[in-house]
């Protein structure tokens, strides 16, 4: 589609009972509309920095309805593609009491889908699993969630590099590495235009949040780390750029209805009447620059509920609060939208941060503690230490935000004892970021039972010498040896004890969780390449675990 009008999507976004939100990339400014089931609806291209968007809001659906869907782009059909051999895309109304259904997962690089590809980044589990769903291999989930790394703008392809050079010398800070607006939206045509993801985003509604590498490795480490960052000639140009293409890319399509109607940069957007398109440039780089000045101006965290279930979907990147003296993974606004959204009454709790809340308890134990001596546990010379190490090996999840950590627990145990209206069969953690997969348990005689999944990478592996060091750091006796150090730099013991069920495994992966009559059940996938088949992998199934709803049921795998 290289004369197309549509450069990405569409993308089919927030879905409920009664609307869909489809967001798109065009070549050129222009109306879009939506064709599907003998109505339309349509909406107006906005501009930033040159691109131009838009999102069409879908309403007055039936719930649980399905209806197969086109787009149009100034009266001509621009989807699906002409001579497609793959379904249509279709727009899928939730339908109350239907289980949920939802695939997740985090860190994807973007590199071609050849053997040099494969060779160097594995096989994309995305791909895979939308060339099994374009086969109706397996049931459409209702949700995929993207947790974190969708684009790395800090460790770039031969691709994005070709880009950036035919603009600026790749000597020239920052190198090889994002710069502005107009490469973050580069790297996105890469992420998205490959042609079955494409598909599947356009027919699975999807929802996100961001990680360091969305926007740079160790993003929001420390204070330490920012003033380094603020330091440089490029760091201002790549934040603006990169929150605001955040906002374009995926953050809007996150939200409800209701809530982009409250969004100050979408009721610009909304309310813009008139024939010429709406510039909003402006606009959103001064929303970047505000709230990476003041997180507490606006919030990327949002929940969602599937009948009783509920999802709260965490940002734990640019809400931290950096101040030494009152150091959180969330800032205190965050954290009290957070702990108001922990209420009883719920079957299960999903909370999704990128950051894996229960790391291995051996790596647990050595971020508790790097973070206590690079406060100044042990004296001037060992934080300067420690903090070297925080950067070096990134040693910056929720273990190393005692304050965050340890108030969350308190949450979770005030929940999950029935504490705050009627207990949950259980609460999981669903996260990425570590570049394995595994399933935690906290160790509990009653109450709701507390897990942690982990699905990561989507596509790209860590190297093998970097997998023992990760077995070596996070489980056997770096449990007691770090349990020892930790307490030595007089770190609190955490307030429960947690150990792996299941895993590590270190495939690309992408997780499926079924809402089941007798828990909740997650299987983990892989894309594996037959008879040099490159581009058709075909999708194997990694792991399957049960989380029995009765608490008197072990995890049991399968």
């Amino acid at each position: 589609m290289a004369s197309s009008p549509l450069l990405l999507g569409p993308m089919l976004r927030y879905v409920d009972e009664r609307s869909a939100s489809i967001w798109v990339e065009t070549r050129a400014g222009g109306v879009v509309a939506v064709h599907a089931g003998g109505r339309s609806w349509s909406a107006r291209t906005f501009a930033v920095h040159g691109h131009h968007y838009a999102l069409v809001e879908v309403d007055g659906l039936e719930a649980g309805s399905e209806l197969a869907y086109e787009v149009r782009f100034d009266g001509a059909t621009v989807w699906p593609e002409q001579g497609s051999d793959r379904p249509p895309p279709v727009i899928a109304t939730r339908e109350p009491g239907r289980p949920l259904r939802m695939a997740f997962g985090s860190c994807r690089t973007s590199v071609p889908h050849d053997r040099s590809g494969n060779r160097t980044h594995g096989v994309d589990a995305l791909r895979a699993f939308a060339l099994s769903l374009a086969a109706d291999e397996q049931p459409r989930p209702d949700l995929v969630l993207f947790l974190g790394d969708q684009v790395y703008a800090d460790s770039t392809s031969k691709e994005m590099q070709e880009f950036i050079r035919a603009r600026r010398s790749l000597r020239e800070p920052p190198g090889k590495e994002l710069k502005d607006y107009e490469e973050y939206a580069h790297l996105y045509r890469l992420a998205w235009s490959d042609d079955a993801n494409r598909w599947l985003l356009s027919t699975v509604p999807s929802a996100m949040i961001f990680d360091d590498h969305d926007v740079r490795d160790d993003w929001n480490a420390s204070l330490d780390w920012k003033r380094k960052m603020e330091a440089t000639s490029w760091w201002h140009g790549r934040i603006v750029a990169g929150l605001g293409s955040y906002w374009v890319y995926q953050h809007l399509g996150n939200l409800s209805p209701e809530e982009r109607a409250t969004d100050p940069l979408w009721q610009r957007v909304a309310s813009h009447d008139g024939d010429a398109e709406l510039d909003l440039t402006q606009a959103v780089d001064e929303f970047a620059e505000r709230v990476d000045a003041d997180p507490t101006t606006y919030r990327f965290s949002y929940s969602r509920d599937f009948d009783d279930i509920r999802l709260v979907v965490v940002d734990s990147r640019a809400a931290r609060d950096l101040r030494p003296d009152a150091r959180g993974l969330v800032d205190p606004p965050e954290l009290e939208w957070f702990d108001e959204r922990l209420r009883g009454g719920i079957r299960h709790v999903l909370v999704a941060t990128s950051l894996p809340y229960l790391l291995p308890m051996g790596l647990h134990h050595v971020e508790a503690w790097d973070e206590a001596i690079s406060q100044g546990a042990w004296g001037r010379p060992a934080a300067w230490i420690g903090e070297r190490l925080r950067q070096a090996v990134d040693l910056e999840h929720w273990a190393a935000w005692q304050n965050s950590f340890q108030a969350v627990a308190r949450m979770i145990i005030e929940l999950a004892d029935g504490e705050r209206g009627p207990a949950p069969e259980s609460v999981t953690f669903l996260s990425g970021d570590v570049h394995y997969s595994y399933l935690a348990e906290v160790e509990r005689d009653g109450g709701s039972r507390i897990v942690q999944a982990v699905c990561s990478p989507v596509r790209n592996p860590l190297p093998r010498v970097l997998r023992w060091f990760t077995v070596v750091t996070s489980y056997g006796v770096a449990t007691p040896v770090g349990a020892l150090v930790a307490r030595s730099a007089k770190v609190p013991d955490p307030p429960f004890q947690w150990r792996t069920v299941e895993g590590p495994w270190f495939d690309n992966n992408l997780a499926l969780l079924r809402d089941e009559p007798d828990g909740l059940a997650m299987t983990w996938h892989r894309g594996v390449v037959e008879d040099g088949r490159e581009r058709d992998p075909r999708l194997e199934e990694v792991a399957s675990i049960l989380v029995p709803a009765a608490r008197d049921k072990a995890i049991t795998a399968s």
